[in-house]
């Protein structure tokens, strides 16, 4: 029995700066640990080598423990396009794809952000149960990227993050 299934997050936001600059914050590093799963209070690493078959990692240390996340690039077209993994292994070796695409608008760029996420099945779950699951960690997810694409926005748009978390 297959034990795994997706489901897709997609969010659009805008920005009101030219697509380069958030294209940008999504792979330099100074960028991206004041706001990519990440505070720069917290954070403890932010590293990467942006490049296709290159690698990404975050480590955020909240409430006594460190979270570590962990990618590679597997499409990098700059400033339109990039696709890249997204896993947590303390939690599960499963790897989520990840889809970021910019183009520009009138007032700045839009930003179209996709997520499968992949659900791990529990013995003897229902379609009902998996359904659920599925909204679950759809909605989850969704609340903590609202949280971090806000961080993005000011980072972007100021120059700084006020949020203290």
């Amino acid at each position: 029995m297959n034990n795994i299934s997706t489901t897709t997050l997609k969010m659009i936001r805008e920005f009101n700066v030219k697509r380069e600059r958030v294209f940008d914050a999504w792979l330099n590093p100074l960028m991206m640990k004041k706001w990519f799963f990440t505070l720069e209070g917290t954070n403890k690493v932010a590293q990467n080598d942006p490049r296709v078959g290159g690698t990404w990692e975050i480590v955020d240390h909240r409430e006594g423990k460190d979270y570590r996340a962990v990618g590679e690039y597997l499409e990098i077209d700059p400033p339109k396009k990039i696709v890249f993994t997204f896993k947590m292994p303390q939690f599960s070796e499963l790897e989520d794809t990840i889809t970021v695409e910019l183009k520009e608008i009138e007032q700045g760029c839009e930003m179209t952000f996709t997520q499968v996420i992949h659900v791990v099945h529990e013995e003897n779950w229902t379609d009902t149960d998996i359904e659920k699951a599925h909204g679950e960690w759809h909605d989850s997810t969704e609340h903590g990227w609202n949280l971090m694409f806000m961080g993005l926005k000011e980072l972007v748009e100021t120059g700084k993050i006020s949020y203290k978390g």
